[in-house]
């Protein structure tokens, strides 16, 4: 991104120097695969006015109202022609989450909550409800359980640091848990992994992080193809080890 921005400011400089413009001598960018807020403030600050999405690309909310704010334009690059695999189906719309913490991640999972519901998602808080100690596995196995039933579709447990609940949740059979500290780690987790349930650190993470990195999690699709292929290899692992 920052290459990006950097050959759009020095074209739109070479332009009004009236020299000719280096993205004339190279070849265009490509277009992104996803969209944070962190990607568009960085456009605003190096005045570039529309960034280029691929045509599977993700934009997170955050980063939809950022562009709004700055004006600045998200456009969609139209997909070549090619044939594209359907998507397994299990890839439904999400609508019921999961949710849950220790009291490690008690304050983060709460703002999580609020910002689900606000994106129009029913939430099913298993708690904790406040932020004295408790135990974690309790919590991540509720959570791994809700989902693995297919009660819900997605879930979230925010811990300390994130990796403790992640073990707790990949005991249950169909589970999927992936401890996250950025927005490509998100992102990858449901490209490549079909991760279902993610965790995060409530002592790592600032909540604007974490709330934009829920929201690309939650908005990127699996991406199938030969990913499927190695999530059954997961599932057999389930089955040989007769967990299901």
């Amino acid at each position: 991104m920052r290459r990006r921005v950097r050959r759009e400011l020095e074209t739109a400089l070479s332009a009004a120097r009236g020299a000719e413009p280096v993205a004339a001598r190279a070849e265009p960018a490509p277009a992104l695969d996803f969209v944070s807020a962190r990607e568009v403030e960085e456009a605003h600050r190096a005045g570039v006015r529309r960034i280029e999405v691929s045509a599977r690309g993700v934009v997170t909310p955050l980063a939809r109202d950022a562009a709004a704010s700055h004006r600045i334009e998200i456009a969609v690059r139209a997909a070549a022609e090619r044939h594209v695999e359907a998507l397994p189906e299990q890839q439904l719309q999400v609508r019921k989450i999961a949710v849950a913490a220790d009291h490690g991640g008690y304050a983060l999972k709460e703002r999580v909550v609020r910002r689900l519901e606000a994106l129009g998602f029913e939430v099913e808080d298993l708690g904790t409800k406040s932020a004295e100690a408790v135990d974690y596995p309790e919590f991540a196995y509720q959570v791994a359980k809700k989902v693995a039933s297919g009660s819900c579709q997605r879930g979230i447990v925010v811990d300390g640091i994130g990796i403790a609940s992640a073990i707790v949740a990949n005991k249950v059979a169909g589970i999927r848990a992936t401890p996250c500290q950025s927005l490509s780690e998100a992102k990858s987790s449901r490209d490549h992994n079909d991760a279902n349930v993610l965790t995060l650190g409530g002592r790592l993470l600032g909540e604007g992080l974490a709330l934009e990195m829920v929201e690309l999690w939650l908005s990127t699709p699996f991406g199938g193809g030969r990913h499927a292929r190695r999530v059954e290899q997961i599932a057999e692992i389930d089955r040989r080890e007769g967990r299901k």
